[in-house]
């Protein structure tokens, strides 16, 4: 019986039949010859033997291999890194309506006329700079401490004495007896970091001891005035290296394990944001900390802002503006503290500073750097834009006093 003959049913299946086989030889063709036509791996050849591209180490796992320049900083400083307890006794009154004759009459006069004294603890970190037991860590960490324990990486507990402190800076000295030969952490020198560069945190995190984080410096001279303390007179290193409360007076390391900065302080409102104190500032108050000595800052006794023209311009277009400004770049006024050297010399509130002793002025980080830098008593002179008119003031710097 010939083809054209079968019933449609038979040759529709016998059609169906055939396309399949005929897919299924194609293919199988199809597999067995694309292996001939793709090239081998490229190979990277070495001495001694071929690597493969998708063996070779990536620059980031070279940066941080088997060999971790991460351990070797670690060790070379983690010894000298201790741990800071204090203790506090905090006294507090009731408040002044308790002496109200009605709440008196009320509740006796056998109520107290102060609440039981209470036992304030904290925790924070420092470092070991000399063998004679002369521990770095930040004021705020022994600050009205009546009792600071310093432990050590192997365990020891030592009683520590507050040698010197500098609120303005937030740096104190620690000694600890310890009978010598104690690890020592290298300082290295901040005025060489580049943003960028690795940042190594050690420190006691929460009180858990001997942690370590690593991170980045992710920038230079960030002005405490920009964390948010601007009683003190600082430019930060910022570092996304995970600091937390107990950070506090611990070093911040490069990669070849020198101190380049103490961790201060973080942002509560930020996350992988830390603010560490330059190890050359500390260098400079270091043996004024160890005496027992004060440490003198001068100052004018000004609140201010930077002030570009563009800011000026904002605030004079305002119909609520309180004053018209100088559309000039300089550093504005915006408070003059009574009785201060700035009050004495006739600065004014609404004044714009424009240049110190010929310097011209264009931030007040800036000025407040060129004031720092000066002698208590020098002479400075100062020249204001006052609305259309400009003055030439002399102003003397005087010793900032603590704030506590």
């Amino acid at each position: 019986m010939r083809f054209s003959q079968l019933p449609r049913s038979i040759k529709q299946l016998f059609t169906h039949v055939l396309a399949m086989f005929l897919g299924v030889v194609l293919t199988v063709g199809t597999i067995q010859v694309s292996p001939s036509q793709a090239e081998p791996a490229p190979k990277i050849v070495t001495n001694d033997t071929p690597q493969l591209l998708a063996q070779r180490q990536s620059p980031a796992t070279a940066a941080i291999g088997n060999s971790s320049f991460v351990t070797a900083a670690v060790n070379r400083v983690g010894a000298a890194v201790v741990r800071i307890d204090t203790e506090r006794t905090v006294t507090r009154r009731l408040p002044d309506f308790y002496d109200d004759p009605f709440f008196r009459r009320f509740f006796g006069e056998s109520f107290p006329q102060q609440l039981p004294p209470e036992q304030l603890r904290g925790l924070g970190s420092g470092f070991i700079i000399d063998k004679s037991g002369l521990v770095m860590t930040n004021a705020h960490v022994v600050d009205n401490a009546d009792r600071v324990t310093v432990r050590l990486k192997d365990g020891r507990n030592f009683e520590g004495k507050v040698q010197g402190v500098d609120e303005v800076t937030d740096l104190a000295i620690v000694k600890i007896n310890a009978g010598g030969d104690l690890p020592v952490a290298p300082l290295g020198s901040s005025s060489n970091v580049q943003v960028g560069d690795w940042a190594i945190a050690v420190g006691n995190p929460l009180g858990f001891d001997n942690t370590v984080t690593l991170g980045i410096v992710s920038t230079l001279r960030r002005s405490s005035a920009q964390v948010g303390i601007p009683d003190k007179r600082l430019d930060f290193i910022q570092t996304d290296a995970a600091i937390n409360p107990g950070n506090s007076g611990g070093p911040l390391l490069n990669d070849r394990g020198e101190v380049i900065g103490i961790n201060t302080a973080i942002r509560a409102d930020a996350m992988g944001i830390g603010f560490a104190i330059p190890i050359d500032k500390a260098k400079q108050i270091t043996a004024q900390l160890q005496r027992g000595g004060k440490v003198v800052h001068p100052y004018l006794g000004v609140q201010m802002v930077t002030l570009t023209p563009q800011l000026a311009k904002e605030s004079n277009n305002d119909p609520n503006s309180q004053f018209i400004i100088p559309e000039v770049n300089g550093v504005l006024v915006m408070r003059v503290l009574p009785n201060s050297p700035a009050a004495k010399a006739g600065i004014r509130r609404g004044d714009v500073i424009t240049q110190v002793d010929g310097q011209a002025i264009t931030s007040a980080e800036q000025l407040q750097n060129l004031v720092e830098d000066t002698r208590v008593g020098q002479v400075l002179q100062v020249k204001v834009q006052r609305g259309n008119q400009t003055q030439q003031l002399s102003v003397r710097t005087a010793e900032l006093r603590s704030t506590s």
